[in-house]
């Protein structure tokens, strides 16, 4: 999977009304870049650190940026289109009491980096 920070595509929009999009994915989050192109994102879990909350938010593949690889492929399988971006944001609490996702301080993305690859690290030794 490849990582990225916030800073590389969005954090302007804020998280779509919750009660149409929590679904059997949990919750999905809509991110615009600068030039309106739109992501969408499933919430696969949050990591509290401190008082703060961190999202790692895993892109949910587009059709129009992703192919499946097969017939008619000619990446040669070495482009990244069956795997969706992972970003860490952080959660905050707006004024009417919604939560947006903001980009974190590279010093919070840094923690929550290392918190999230122990986590893999230690789901890896389970199996």
């Amino acid at each position: 999977m490849a990582k990225k920070n916030a800073t590389e595509e969005m954090i302007d929009t804020p998280i779509i009304d919750e009660e149409d999009f929590d679904d059997e994915e949990g919750i999905i989050v809509e991110m615009s870049d600068e030039e309106g192109n739109v992501y969408y994102y499933s919430e696969e879990m949050v990591i509290p650190i401190g008082d703060d909350n961190f999202a790692i938010l895993v892109e949910i593949p587009n059709e129009e940026h992703h192919h499946a690889h097969g017939e008619g492929c000619n990446c040669g399988g070495e482009c990244d289109c069956g795997e969706g971006d992972v970003i860490i944001a952080k959660i905050i609490v707006d004024e009417d009491g919604n939560e947006e996702y903001i980009e974190p301080t590279d010093e919070e993305f840094e923690k929550v980096q290392e918190v999230y690859d122990q986590i893999l690290y230690e789901s890896d030794e389970e199996e």
